[in-house]
């Protein structure tokens, strides 16, 4: 064996420990969420979540995470792209457009309240721009996944990447109680109930859970306009690229400056995120070719799975005093966004005769 293909194999095996630490966990977290749900008769909280919380006690006992620190990077980065690209095999673009197109009015006003509203909360909140957009594509788009797709573009710390996490988890609690409540006392039909809840409610797993505590048929709307919110991931994340580009420039030609010299050198390759066009090339294989439900099915299992598996490698990243030092800031805000997304929903369906 070569020099060379000696590195390469101990490069791979220092991979292994991370890795499999992380793996068990989004084993152990799986489980969980199952007899979780079979004792409580309702889903209160995703695998992912409990996964990154488990992660993060284990990192508040483990003293010495060296052994595994090369697999759990590797995880938490490269094996979070590689989720969310097989994550568009589950979406059939003209399906979804088809069925949620209803909701697309009531999506652009919830999206333009996140964003717009969640850059001046942020800002007199006084958190960074990557937390504060995280919580509001969290809160905007579909929980955990937006969250997951984005954080790489921007290079997020996985302190903030937590703490988005939490914050959107928080509210989907109370709003998988809250929701069937305020659509029953107002006398909402199936189809109004479930574009709300498809666009106020942030993970597709609360948002199921939403619908299907109001009726069936509220659980097949709720699902398809989710599904609809889900495609925003393309443009969002294309467009936190060419943010992340423009900061990076900046700080380039800033850099250049205080060296004296005027040329820098900029890799538009290395910023651009590259796993985004995989996910759009599997959702079109998914819409122009019929795929088989059993394979869509097992790679959205294996998707997912292997989403839970990075978020319990973020976890293991991630400090309790470091996100302490926050405080109850990102909390607040992750309230205030979600807040305001029921309230702006609501009133559109309101405008348009929905409701």
């Amino acid at each position: 064996m070569s020099l060379k293909s000696e590195v390469i194999v101990l490069k791979i095996l220092k991979l292994f420990p991370g890795i499999i630490l992380s793996a068990a966990i989004a084993a152990i977290a799986c489980i969980a969420e199952h007899f979780l749900e079979k004792a409580i008769g309702l889903h209160l909280i995703g695998s992912a979540v409990i996964a990154m919380f488990i992660g993060m006690i284990i990192n508040f006992f483990l003293k010495n995470t060296e052994i595994f620190s090369t697999g759990i990077k590797f995880t938490s980065k490269k094996l979070l792209k590689f989720a969310i690209i097989l994550l568009g095999l589950s979406l059939n673009i003209t399906t979804v457009l088809n069925v949620g197109k209803m909701s697309l009015v009531v999506m652009i006003f919830t999206l333009l309240t996140c964003f717009g509203g969640g850059y001046f909360i942020g800002k007199a909140l006084g958190l960074n721009w990557k937390l504060s957009n995280l919580i509001s594509a969290g809160t905007g788009i579909c929980g955990g996944s937006a969250i997951a797709a984005i954080a790489p573009t921007i290079e997020a710390d996985d302190n903030d990447v937590a703490y988005a996490m939490s914050a959107t988890f928080l509210f989907d609690m109370v709003m998988i109680v809250l929701f069937p409540l305020m659509g029953q006392a107002m006398g909402m039909t199936d189809q109004a109930f479930g574009i709300w809840a498809g666009t106020a409610v942030n993970d597709t797993s609360s948002v199921v859970a939403t619908g299907m505590a109001y009726s069936e048929a509220a659980c097949e709307f709720a699902t398809m306009v989710k599904l609809t919110r889900t495609l925003s991931i393309i443009p969002t994340v294309i467009t936190f690229a060419l943010i992340q580009l423009r900061i990076k420039r900046r700080e380039a030609i800033e850099a250049s400056r205080d060296s004296g010299e005027v040329k820098f050198k900029f890799n538009f390759v290395k910023v651009f995120p590259w796993f985004i066009l995989g996910f759009v090339a599997m959702s079109i294989i998914a819409s122009i070719f019929t795929i088989p439900d059993a394979v869509v099915t097992n790679t959205k299992s294996i998707s997912k799975f292997i989403m839970v598996c990075a978020l319990a490698a973020i976890g293991l990243n991630t400090s309790f005093g470091d996100m302490k030092k926050s405080g109850i800031r990102p909390m607040l805000h992750g309230f205030i966004i979600s807040a305001l997304v029921v309230v702006v929903a609501l009133l559109v369906e309101i405008c348009l005769g929905m409701v």
